[in-house]
């Protein structure tokens, strides 16, 4: 029973090798495509090529083994795991194997857990997302499987058609994966359109041919409609090179006018809508608000604490980032802050608390602060929410371990309250650390630093050894000759802010006048010119401690900054460059002031009366012109989007435009020939050349009534009008006389009537492709071509004759022989 049309079936075994080779280079080709929209994600790391090029090589050999060995479903998904396995181990879990090439102990664990946890990890994670804990598991498993299926409906299923949709799943899957920065979007566009188009095209072809070659076999010998191969393969290259060109001229086209359709828009994909990694560039530093709080809120309660050691210090942030203009969060560690959820324990809890450091509680309770850090002593074990927020706060909560700061990102305000389980650090003697190194720990890289920080640095630092006792010396100094003001009323005027300008003014002054956050930024800022690790943390601490831990009122004058070192085996460690606050700077004299002498007020001008203007000199409306301004302002972009994106539609409609118009000019030229019977021959050939574009192509050499014959088994409804037409198209030509113009009027009828039978003999693609179809015109063309031929070839027998008579005709060898 024969299988319905379009319909996939089993193709049967592999007929050629050399076929089923295209088919993979061209399939290895567009998977490829697919695999380089994961290059942003891993900023152009070439093991991910590695292992998504393995994925597409090994998913082939297994579908074109199957295909050749007839395997059936359970071999293949065994065949598919294998590979997955023995692959993966190589180039799938890298930054667990053993020397970076043979598999390590944690390889197995992590292809196991992969291809559950690596989707989602690869979208939650900062892009670039790196090669650990299976990231490239999610392209070397997407083109595996993507290669298997696309092999499989290539070898085993008839219509070729199929096997684009796994490879528009692996492109889809790496624009989904990916970022907003789409890489080589409109190159790989282009060359998936046209190396897709190219080889369906040139699939179709083959079974055409292959299909043709059976179907004759079986005919015993009739082959009035098969094409010799020679033409069939000059055909083929003809069709593909016009297809190519016009692909390329639409396509270089259509890569000209992207930029003009794409500016300003945002690319969408998957990181969009699951759970990105905390965006840090919509969290302004904290000591930006430094004076905000010595000021505006200077006798205000922020926030009661309670459990507090004396000594202790509630922390806000650390800072360890500078650009010239603010101390913040490093932007680019968004991925470090891990969500907390409603989970009570943080990361690292259970551990014991670390030498130097002590565990603690506190309890908390928001005030009059406003903000998203959340205020904490140390490193977080665990946070109870309390108030009538927690639900909402537990799902807002983020924590950095490695700079022990939280983060909300639904802003903390009154009424709300936590228990923070707590590890203080202890102050260790400075004599401990003298002898000690700066510990390993990687700090984003400053820019803007102002030049005079270098200089002061290399002037100021003492003759010590160790980078603590540098970093402990600039500290003093700053200390001890520097001068406290927070620019408050009645105290001298210190400008806020701790941008490039402000600590250039701060460290080039005679006097040093600043507060905590010039004096904490300007040691850090020293402390990293000279290679040692250090930050800027900003918090609160009462000016007395209450007794046995009790609550105690943390207001605005509370707030404070100072820097942390890091030491190798002991972790960070504080310092205070802040003057006393009772160091006050000595106030400039006061110059004596001068006394203004009193102004006299002048009348004002008398009021002017309006001049009445001539209605010619009257300035004219301009709502005309507002109104065509405000029209092209609003509809000028969707006209202009219009307008490029038809540019490729035409570029691909021209040659059929071109097709339609050549044959509706043949037509008319038929239909006006010079004699009536020329015009009867015309309506016949016109059924011929619908036949052709139809694929039905009778032999020159035959009569009309051979044609209709031809033409009758082809198209079997149209059989009788098909006769028909021959015979009264031969009575036209070779009978008596012409045939009168009604006569030729009525023919053309039939011929049009007969035209639209065979139409709808046939399928609407197929009509639709005869429509536009070139054949007939090219059949023609030859025809005419072959027919100059032979004209110049008789006129060339032909001579002028030697004695004068006008030309009498001389015989050629070949009519001598002949005679003869």
């Amino acid at each position: 029973m024969r299988p319905r049309s379009g319909r996939p079936r089993p193709a049967g075994p592999l007929r050629s090798w050399t076929a089923a080779g295209v088919d993979a280079a061209v399939l290895a080709l567009l998977l490829g495509l697919g695999v380089l929209g994961f290059h942003d994600t891993f900023a152009g790391d070439p093991r991910y090529l590695l292992a998504g090029a393995a994925g597409v090589v090994a998913g082939l050999a297994v579908a074109l083994a199957g295909a050749h060995r007839g395997w059936g479903t359970g071999r293949t998904a065994g065949a598919v795991v294998l590979a997955y396995v023995l692959l993966g181990l190589l180039v799938a879990a890298p930054a667990e194997s053993s020397a970076g090439v043979l598999p390590g102990p944690g390889s197995p664990r992590v292809l196991l857990t992969a291809p559950v946890t690596a989707w989602k990890d690869i979208l939650t994670v900062a892009a670039p997302v790196g090669v650990h804990g299976g990231m490239l598991v999610v392209p070397f498993l997407s083109a595996l499987l993507a290669a298997v299926i696309a092999g499989v409906l290539a070898w085993r299923v008839r219509v070729p058609y199929w096997t684009l949709l796994p490879v528009l799943a692996m492109t889809a899957v790496g624009i989904l994966f990916g970022t907003e920065d789409a890489p080589m979007a409109v190159g790989r566009g282009m060359a998936l359109v046209m190396a897709a188009v190219a080889w369906l095209a040139w699939r179709h072809h083959r079974m055409r041919v292959e299909g043709t070659r059976d179907a004759a076999a079986i005919a015993a010998g009739d082959t009035t409609t098969v094409a010799h191969p020679a033409v069939a393969r000059r055909l083929l290259w003809r069709r593909a090179v016009t297809g190519a060109a016009v692909l390329a001229v639409a396509g270089l086209l259509s890569a000209a006018a992207s930029p003009l359709l794409l500016q300003d828009r945002d690319r969408k994909v998957l990181r969009d809508v699951v759970e990105p990694p905390i965006e840090l560039f919509d969290y302004p530093s904290p000591l930006m608000s430094f004076r905000q709080y010595v000021k505006d809120q200077h006798e205000e309660v922020l926030f009661t604490v309670e459990g507090l050691p004396e000594g202790q210090r509630v922390r806000l942030a650390a800072l360890d980032a500078y650009d010239g203009m603010v101390y913040t969060v490093d932007p680019h560690s968004g991925g470090n802050f891990s969500p907390v959820g409603d989970a009570s324990r943080l990361s690292g809890a259970g551990s014991a608390a670390p030498p130097h450091r002590a565990e603690g509680t506190l309890e908390i309770t928001i005030e009059g602060y406003e903000g998203v850090w959340l205020p904490a002593g140390g490193r977080l074990d665990g946070v109870t929410l309390g108030g009538p927020r927690a639900a909402q706060l537990s799902r807002s909560l983020y924590y950095n371990d490695a700079s022990e700061t939280a983060l909300s990102t639904v802003p903390l305000r009154s009424g709300d309250s936590y228990t923070a389980e707590v590890v203080f650090p202890v102050q260790v003697p400075p004599e401990q650390l003298e002898d000690r190194d700066a510990g390993a720990v990687a700090l984003p890289e400053l820019t803007g630093v102002p030049r005079v920080v270098p200089e002061k640095a290399a002037e100021l630092a003492p003759s010590r050894d160790t980078p603590y006792g540098t970093a402990a010396g600039l500290a003093a100094t700053l200390h001890e000759s520097g001068a406290f003001s927070n620019g408050r009323e009645g105290e001298v005027t210190s400008l806020s802010g701790h941008y490039a300008g402000r600590i250039t003014r701060l460290l080039d002054a005679e006097q040093w006048i600043g507060d905590d956050e010039q004096y904490a930024v300007a040691l850090s800022l020293m402390a990293r010119s000279l290679d040692i690790p250090a930050r800027v943390v900003m918090g609160f601490y009462p000016e007395q401690y209450p007794e046995g831990g009790g609550a105690v009122q943390i207001k605005g004058k509370d707030v404070h900054a100072w820097v942390e070192v890091n030491v190798e085996d002991v972790g960070w460690v504080a310092l205070d460059p802040t003057p006393d606050e009772d160091n006050v700077p000595t106030p400039p004299q006061q110059e004596p002031r001068s006394t203004p002498r009193p102004q006299v007020l002048q009348p004002p001008p008398p009021p002017q009366e309006q001049a009445d203007l001539p209605p010619d000199a009257a300035p004219a409306p301009q709502d005309a012109e507002q109104e065509e301004r405000s029209w092209w302002d609003r509809w000028g972009p969707v006209v202009m989007i219009v307008a490029y994106s038809s540019v490729p539609v035409a570029v691909l409609l021209l040659p059929l435009l071109v097709i339609a118009l050549l044959k509706g000019r043949r037509r008319r030229r038929r239909r006006r020939a010079r004699t009536p019977a020329a015009q009867v021959s015309g309506g016949w050939s016109e059924v011929l050349s619908l036949a052709a574009d139809l694929g039905s192509e009778p032999q020159r050499a035959g009569t009309r009534r051979e044609h209709a014959a031809v033409l009758g088994t082809a198209f079997p409804t149209a059989a009788p009008g098909t006769a028909l037409l021959a015979r009264r198209a031969d009575h036209a030509v070779f009978g008596p006389g012409e045939p009168t113009e009604a006569q030729v009027a009525d023919y053309w009828e039939q011929v049009d009537e007969h035209l639209a039978g065979i139409r709808g003999s046939v399928g609407g693609w197929r009509r639709l492709r005869a429509r536009f179809s070139p054949r007939s015109l090219v059949l023609e063309a030859r025809a005419r071509r072959r027919q100059r031929r032979r004209d110049r070839l008789r006129r060339g027998r032909r001579r002028p004759g030697r004695h004068g008579d006008g030309g009498a005709p001389v015989r050629t060898v070949d009519e001598q022989a002949s005679e003869e």
